[in-house]
C-alpha cells in the first residue's frame, strides 16, 4: 500500500497561497459537441433535480421529468462518444503495438483507423433506415415526437463519422496514432 504524503504548509504559507494568480482557463480543446454535450447533460441533472424534489420533497413526482431524463442521457452518451472519437480516447488495446515491427504495427492502426471509419459509415446509414421507420413515434409522457432523440443521435453517428475521417488524417499526416505512440498523446494531456 502507499501512504499518502502530504507536505506540511504553515498557516501564513497557506494565506499567501490565495494572493497567488489563479490560472489562466484554455477552453480551446474544447468543440462544439463538447458544449452541446455539455447543454444537454446540465438538462439532464435539472430534469433528474426537478424529478427528486417533486418525489421526495413535494410527494407529487412529475412523470415527464424520467422521461426527459432518459433522453438527454441518450444524448449525452452518444454526443459524448463524438468526442471520445476525436481525441481518440474510446477503449483500445494498443500492448499488441510494442511486440510487432513498426511498419507492421503503421499498418495495422491504419486498418484499425479505416475499420472504425467503415463502421461508423454503416452506422449511419442504418440508424438513417431506422429514423425513416420510427420518425412518427410520440413521446410517452410529453406531447413530442420521438424523432427528437432519434435524430440527435443521427447527427452524433454523422460527428462521430466526421471526427475518425479528420483522426485519421491527422494520423496519415503525422505518421503514427495513439494506439503506436500512447506516450505522445499522453504528454499532450499533461
Amino acid at each position: 500500500m502507499t501512504k499518502d504524503i502530504h507536505t506540511p504548509v504553515t498557516a501564513e504559507e497557506l494565506a499567501h497561497s490565495f494572493e497567488d494568480a489563479a490560472p489562466v482557463a484554455d477552453i480551446s480543446d474544447y468543440a462544439v459537441e463538447d458544449w452541446l454535450t455539455l447543454i444537454v447533460f446540465w438538462l439532464m441533472t435539472g430534469c433528474v433535480f426537478l424529478q427528486f424534489f417533486t418525489r421526495y420533497v413535494l410527494n407529487n413526482s412529475y412523470a415527464w421529468t424520467e422521461e426527459i431524463a432518459i433522453n438527454c442521457l441518450i444524448g449525452v452518451v452518444f454526443l459524448g462518444s463524438v468526442m471520445c472519437v476525436r481525441v481518440s480516447r474510446h477503449i483500445q488495446v494498443d500492448v499488441l503495438y510494442h511486440y510487432i515491427p513498426a511498419r507492421f504495427a503503421r499498418a495495422l492502426a491504419i486498418f484499425v483507423d479505416l475499420v472504425r471509419i467503415g463502421f461508423l459509415v454503416y452506422a449511419c446509414w442504418l440508424f438513417w433506415r431506422y429514423v425513416e421507420i420510427v420518425a412518427d413515434e410520440q413521446m410517452v409522457t410529453v406531447d413530442l415526437p420521438r424523432n427528437i432523440v432519434f435524430y440527435s443521435v443521427l447527427l452524433a453517428f454523422v460527428l462521430m463519422l466526421i471526427r475518425a475521417v479528420q483522426v485519421f488524417i491527422s494520423n496519415m499526416r503525422r505518421g503514427y496514432s495513439v494506439l503506436e505512440r500512447p506516450e505522445e498523446f499522453q504528454k499532450a494531456e499533461d
